[in-house]
C-alpha cells in the first residue's frame, strides 16, 4: 500500500485526576473513520521514535496517539525526566490507567474515530499494555513489544507503583493480545515470556506471541544498537496484520 497523506499535531488531554498532559497526535488525512490507537512510549522517554511510531500507524490507516506519562515530572523527551522517573521506580500503574482513558477519551471525541481501539506499548510501556488489557474495559486490541516484569521471577517486592505483577490480572483480559519478543532479551528473558504465555494459555485468551532469534530488547529502534532491521520489518507486519485483523483499517 502507497502511504498516504497524514496530519500530525500536538494537543492536550486529561489523564490521570483530571491532570492535563501534552500528547503528539497523527492520523490519515481527509474523510473517514479510522480505528484508533494509544501509543505507550518506552522508559527511555517520550521521544522523537515514538512520533515517528504514531505517523507510521497514521500512514497505515489508525489514528494514534502517543501520551507523554511523564509530563507531570517534566519535559518526557529530556535525559533529565527520564532519570527522575527510573529513580523514582518508574509511573505508578493507577496514574498510567489514568492517563491512557484520558488519551482514550481525546480519540472517542474526535469527529474521525470509528470506535475501535487499541493499544500499543514498548519496554516498560509494553508492560503497561498488557496492564491496559486487563483494567481497561472496551479495547479491541494490545501489543505488548518487549514488555519487561510482566511476570517476573519469585522473589518478587511490589512497590507502591507497582504493586502487581501485570500476569497475575491476565484472567481479566477481555481483547487479543499480540507479543513480540527478543530471545536475546534480558527483560523480558524466554523464561519470562514462557510465563506470560502458560498465563494466556491458562485461561484461554486469544494472543499470538512471535519469538525472534538474533534480536535483543528495542530492537525496532533505528537509533539504537540492538536494531534488527529483518526482525523489525516481520515485527511490524505482524503488528499490522493484528490491527488489521482486530481493529478493521
Amino acid at each position: 500500500m502507497a502511504f498516504r497523506a497524514i496530519e500530525a499535531r500536538m494537543v492536550s488531554y486529561r489523564g490521570h485526576g483530571g491532570a492535563e498532559g501534552e500528547a503528539y497526535y497523527a492520523h490519515p488525512s481527509g474523510e473517514g473513520r479510522f480505528p484508533g490507537v494509544v501509543v505507550i512510549h518506552h522508559m527511555p522517554g517520550w521521544d522523537e521514535w515514538t512520533c515517528e511510531v504514531a505517523r507510521k500507524l497514521a500512514h497505515h490507516g489508525y489514528a494514534a496517539v502517543a501520551p507523554s506519562l511523564y509530563f507531570r515530572v517534566g519535559d518526557g523527551a529530556l535525559e533529565e525526566t527520564v532519570a527522575k522517573v527510573r529513580a523514582a521506580g518508574g509511573i505508578p500503574d493507577d496514574q498510567m490507567i489514568g492517563d491512557v482513558e484520558g488519551a482514550i477519551r481525546f480519540l472517542k471525541s474526535e469527529p474521525h474515530a470509528s470506535g475501535k481501539l487499541g493499544v500499543i506499548g514498548f519496554c516498560s510501556g509494553g508492560r503497561q499494555a498488557y496492564l491496559c488489557a486487563a483494567r481497561i474495559r472496551g479495547l479491541d486490541a494490545a501489543v505488548d513489544c518487549w514488555g519487561g516484569n510482566v511476570a517476573p521471577e519469585d522473589p518478587w517486592k511490589p512497590t507502591a507503583a507497582q504493586p502487581q505483577k501485570p500476569v497475575d490480572l491476565t484472567e481479566k483480559i477481555d481483547c487479543p493480545i499480540l507479543g513480540l519478543f527478543g530471545n536475546e532479551d534480558p527483560n523480558p528473558d524466554p523464561a519470562q515470556v514462557n510465563r506470560t504465555e502458560e498465563a494466556l494459555k491458562r485461561f484461554k485468551k486469544g494472543y499470538e506471541f512471535h519469538r525472534y532469534d538474533g534480536a535483543g530488547h528495542a530492537f525496532f529502534a533505528h537509533y539504537r544498537p540492538n536494531y534488527r532491521p529483518e526482525q523489525t520489518i516481520d515485527g511490524w507486519n505482524k503488528v499490522f496484520a493484528f490491527f488489521k485483523r482486530t481493529l478493521g483499517s
